[in-house]
């Protein structure tokens, strides 16, 4: 390993300054050696003119460096705001790009972060209020505990254990810690199967049209899949007007599996499609969801190298899921 003799200088300006005062000297005692008297004052103005703009280029090129340390310790103080000016076309520019862009994505993890924060203390608060409402009027005498408001009570226990269980599926999710199993799906199968369930668990007059094209597979995690496609049904089921039907479509479109879950209930604003993806964003909706489903959703299709999206119709709201196809054997 070659030597570092500049590490103990504290200044990169003064490592400059001296590498060149260094060339500089070298090239000046040779010629100092043959030189003669008129020629060696001339020489020595050279050596501090070189030097005064040697130390002038070098706060230049050192001045990025100066800010970045600034800005990294505001940003240890939690303000992200601070940003390095980056002119130059060198390394030392090149690091200052991708130290604002650094910068950028810390103060959208924070703003993201602060954001959850806020929904998770709102989204417990609620049901633990209602909670606390229903016990605090049955010790007062206020309410008995009769079945109407043990089962008030368990709706909002329920929701309390849905919310955390999917905050902490999606914890797993977006830190790579869920493992998936991947297999061989028949699709037409697992809608049947998936829309028996949904069935069971929504009101009577909800009716469910399949249209399933045959010799349709994938290769996926089927309880994750399934995950994706019982959220689905549940949101169209709940959304659509009574008697209403949710339609479950799937077909070829070439080398990828297209499923569509469809219902003709108000449907989702323009504005909103892409936000519904999002932690706890409902699309203007408080049906009593956690607001998590279509986000862990969309991780799940993600991780199977696929995509979920809103398709555009004039009536309802219609999700589109889009998987790899796997070749019949």
């Amino acid at each position: 390993m070659l030597p570092r003799p500049l590490d103990p200088l504290h200044s990169f300006k003064f490592k400059t300054a001296v590498v060149v005062g260094c060339a500089l000297f070298t090239s000046s005692v040779s010629f100092w050696i043959t030189a003669q008297w008129q020629f060696r004052y001339a020489l020595l103005m050279a050596l501090l003119v070189a030097i005064v703009v040697t130390f002038v280029l070098a706060h230049g090129m050192t001045s990025p460096l100066r800010e970045m340390t600034g800005a990294v310790r505001r940003m240890s103080r939690g303000d992200y705001t601070a940003r390095v000016r980056a002119t130059s076309r060198d390394e030392i520019g090149t690091l200052a790009t991708a130290f604002n862009q650094m910068a950028d994505d810390l103060a959208g993890e924070d703003r993201y972060r602060r954001e959850v924060t806020g929904n998770v203390a709102h989204e417990l608060r609620t049901p633990v209020a209602a909670l606390h409402a229903v016990l605090e009027n049955m010790v007062d005498g206020v309410r008995t505990p009769d079945q109407e408001t043990l089962e008030l009570a368990l709706s909002q226990t329920d929701r309390l254990g849905r919310l955390i269980t999917e905050l902490l599926d999606l914890s797993r999710i977006e830190g790579g810690v869920a493992q998936l199993d991947h297999q061989r799906i028949d699709i037409a199968c697992f809608a049947e199967t998936a829309v028996a369930e949904c069935r069971l668990r929504s009101p009577g007059d909800i009716s469910f049209a399949i249209d399933v094209a045959a010799a349709l597979h994938v290769h996926a995690d089927e309880g994750r899949l399934h995950q994706v496609l019982a959220n689905l049904l549940d949101n169209a089921a709940r959304h659509s007007p009574p008697g209403g039907v949710v339609e479950v479509s799937a077909w070829r479109e070439g080398e990828v599996v297209v499923i569509d879950v469809a219902d003709r209930g108000p449907g989702i604003a323009p504005a909103e499609r892409l936000r519904i993806f999002e932690r706890f964003s409902r699309g203007g909706s408080r049906d009593g969801g956690t607001g998590l489903g279509l986000a862990i959703a969309q991780w799940v299709i993600t991780l199977h190298a696929g995509d979920i999206g809103v398709v555009d119709v004039p009536e309802g709201c219609r999700i589109r899921i889009r998987l790899p196809l796997v070749p019949a054997d």
